[in-house]
């Protein structure tokens, strides 16, 4: 889960029937005009309130109809890992995916209420983007081209564009939502996403943090592979510790953990977060830390056959290479999370025996839309009633948030560094990002506690009436 230590006690288109040519925008458009009669995401639910009665969207172990989800606690306290797939997402031909890792004393919080948010905001841009094509490119999709009528906040037309702003967009609301939520103390706890829109033969990826997707496809010799499609956006990239660096944030790594370097305020060793972009923790956010989503966009082809998501807690002790393996090797795929899971809690007792095992969350979405037959998923331990209640979205599993039987504790993190390969095509792919992230005023408060896990036992105490020490 990548959490944060504090040392803060040492130092203080194609073309029409008739062959002319259209716009992107307009098969846009079109596309959604098809839609609109079917069964849509509006017709289920707009407020978190419905959530629990949408179908096809599934949060707790088990599975769907093209994919299974399964997380098991740690050994660090309260799971904060959260996942979840929604299938008919917005239509009847998308799926949504999301794994997020939260760390902090309220970690797990963080991560429910961006698992829950953030695909409602990622539909509401949608569905505004959409309202837009239909008004500016009404005239187009009617075959006049030439129409002056034009709708000047409408700049890029395709597609890739359109899911790219929806992803920024959405990312920037759930963050400024979090900041200000009476219930909710992000001010040092916070959550990673790595969030997957599939729609047709498209992925849509948006992330922050260190939580990864990758791809099981195979080769020209019919093998499997593994592909990133994600990078795990941590501050030893040389991009994102500038960016820190250039606003007054520090970073640097303990003595006893040297692979893993950490962010920390100018003016105290505090908190020592592993990761340079987050949702939550504001008391870096004027430091370099920021929830500017990484975008990318893949077609699919026939080759490519599942899509693995997983927290950091399996990717420490996981290759992408052992994971593609495991889950193209399962005796059905109902199994793959939990196996995949399961293999990792075993990697962690031989590689890390005296560390405790970090949650582990993994979703596994399989291309072709297949699962098994019932039977076979019951062999593998799960009931009958555990498939009607996910397929139906009626979970029966209700998650606590109260956070009671979680006790704090003091252990290393071990965070896998990114490769030369990773960081050469982080350099290659990225969007632009503002500096020094949040230009709101910030209301320090008060801090007491420790955070998630990775910690030492104090963090730093600011006061709205004291005057903050300079860097």
């Amino acid at each position: 889960m990548g959490g944060c230590v504090s040392i803060s006690s040492q130092s203080n288109c194609s073309s029409r029937s008739n062959g002319e040519k259209i716009s992107p925008s307009c098969l846009w458009v079109d596309m959604f005009q098809r839609k609109r009669s079917r069964r849509t995401f509006s017709d289920h639910a707009t407020t978190l309130q419905h959530l629990s009665s949408v179908p096809n969207r599934i949060f707790t172990n088990g599975r769907s109809t093209s994919s299974c989800i399964f997380t098991q606690q740690g050994r660090k306290g309260i799971n904060q890992d959260a996942m979840i797939v929604w299938e008919d997402f917005m239509t009847d031909d998308v799926t949504f995916c999301g794994i997020f890792d939260g760390h902090g004393p309220h970690g797990h919080l963080v991560a429910r209420k961006v698992r829950d948010t953030l695909p409602l905001k990622l539909s509401s841009f949608m569905n505004s983007a959409e309202s837009k094509k239909n008004r500016s490119n009404a005239n187009c999709c009617n075959g006049d081209m030439k129409s002056d009528v034009v709708d000047p906040v409408v700049k890029d037309t395709s597609v890739d564009s359109l899911w790219r702003e929806a992803f920024l967009k959405s990312y920037k609301s759930m963050d400024k939502e979090l900041r200000s939520h009476p219930n909710l103390d992000c001010f040092c706890s916070g959550s990673t996403a790595v969030t997957l829109v599939k729609q047709g033969s498209n992925l849509f990826m948006g992330y922050i943090g260190d939580s990864r997707a990758i791809l099981g496809s195979k080769d020209s010799n019919d093998s499997m592979v593994a592909i990133q499609l994600t990078v795990d956006l941590k501050p030893d990239l040389p991009r994102e510790a500038e960016r820190i660096k250039r606003c007054k944030g520090r970073v640097f790594a303990l003595q006893d953990e040297p692979e893993v370097q950490r962010v920390w305020l100018p003016f105290d060793d505090a908190p020592g977060l592993a990761m340079a972009r987050a949702f939550g923790d504001f008391c870096l956010k004027e430091y370099g830390v920021i929830s500017i989503p990484e975008f990318s966009h893949r077609i699919l082809t026939d080759r490519d056959k599942f899509v693995v998501l997983a927290s950091d807690g399996v990717w420490d002790v996981l290759s992408n290479e052992e994971v593609v393996e495991i889950v193209s090797s399962v005796a059905t795929r109902a199994s793959a999370a939990r196996t995949v899971v399961e293999s990792a809690a075993r990697e962690w007792k031989s590689k890390y025996p005296t560390s405790k095992m970090d949650d582990c969350a993994v979703v596994c979405l399989f291309l072709d839309g297949k699962m098994d037959s019932e039977s076979d998923y019951e062999e593998q331990g799960f009931s009958s009633a555990t498939i009607q209640s996910n397929h139906s979205g009626n979970i029966a599993v209700e998650e606590s948030d109260d956070g009671q039987n979680s006790e704090p504790c003091l252990q290393r993190n071990y965070t896998v560094r990114s490769s030369d390969q990773e960081n050469d095509h982080y350099n290659r792919v990225g969007v632009d990002v503002e500096d020094c992230g949040i230009s709101e005023d910030q209301n320090w408060s008060g801090l007491e506690g420790v955070t998630r896990v990775n910690s030492l036992v104090q963090l730093p105490r600011f006061s709205s009436s004291e005057e903050r020490p300079r860097p």
